[in-house]
């Protein structure tokens, strides 16, 4: 036992933890004189923050008054018929499974990650998206979810719908496997090489980690890379297209929220 790392000791899956979101959310209410209050069912995680920010440049978005939380502000905006909260700046995995715990138990019923990622496999050029259906867990977080596994899943029902729902998504969305990284200065040229021999699409930060929670947790959760760079290894890279790609991943956080529950028709 003690010749393991410490990353794979002491991990009981079946147990509850003793630190819970809602109780660190009832004290931050407490502390703060907020009120209670729900978040919007479907919430966006947005990595990069160019979504928070194109909307509350154009006066899209408000900040959601019962929002507690001690690091992060959500905001809501409508679309589509529909009410989203999103929360910008949730980079790497621990992060955003933090924030993933404390969105569901304050309301969320699905939570959409939309990040930005390296190309791995040269699909077509950037920028494009990607629904990430397996990652690989070259990280930490998803080992305190779920047992040692190579990859991390998109959950069986999601993915049927989202199949079926983004066929006529423009652009085209492509799908597969992400690599899921803590250090993404250590991405080496054998470590892209395996990845992509592996067949693994793009690198990102989050994917295993908050797939390892929705299944531990049976939360849906579905995440897309944003294919938008060569992890800079050419001049022009990191474009994201109009409004730093914001346009089109409203439109697909659009899709995908129908693709889960149809809006209510009025």
């Amino acid at each position: 036992m003690k010749s393991k790392p410490p990353l794979f000791q002491n991990k009981h899956y079946r147990k509850q933890a003793v630190f819970r979101p809602q109780n660190l959310l009832r004290e931050t209410r407490r502390q703060k004189s907020l009120r209670t209050g729900d978040v919007p069912p479907v919430c966006v995680l947005d990595p990069d923050g160019d979504i928070v920010r194109y909307l509350l440049r154009n006066r899209l978005a408000e900040r959601h008054p019962a929002w507690a939380c001690y690091h992060t502000e959500l905001y809501e905006f409508q679309r589509g018929g529909r009410s989203f909260g999103i929360i910008g700046c949730a980079v790497g995995g621990p992060f955003a499974v933090l924030l993933a715990e404390q969105l569901f138990v304050s309301g969320c019923r699905l939570l959409v990650s939309v990040t930005s990622a390296g190309q791995i496999l040269p699909v077509r050029p950037p920028p494009y998206f990607v629904l990430i259906e397996r990652a690989l867990r070259d990280e930490g977080t998803s080992y305190h979810y779920l047992p040692p596994a190579r990859y991390a899943h998109l959950g069986n029902t999601l993915s049927r719908r989202l199949q079926a729902g983004l066929k006529s998504f423009s652009p085209a969305v492509e799908r597969g496997a992400a690599w899921t990284t803590d250090a993404p200065y250590r991405e080496t040229a054998a470590a892209i090489a395996a990845a992509r021999a592996e067949g693994v699409l793009a690198v990102e930060m989050e994917a295993a980690s908050l797939y390892a929670f929705a299944e531990a947790k049976h939360k849906p959760v579905v995440c897309f890379a944003h294919i938008t760079n060569r992890m800079g290894m050419v001049e022009g890279d990191f474009e994201k297209g109009e409004a730093d790609g914001s346009l089109q991943s409203l439109r697909l956080i659009e899709a995908v929220a129908q693709c889960w529950r149809p809006a209510a028709r009025h």
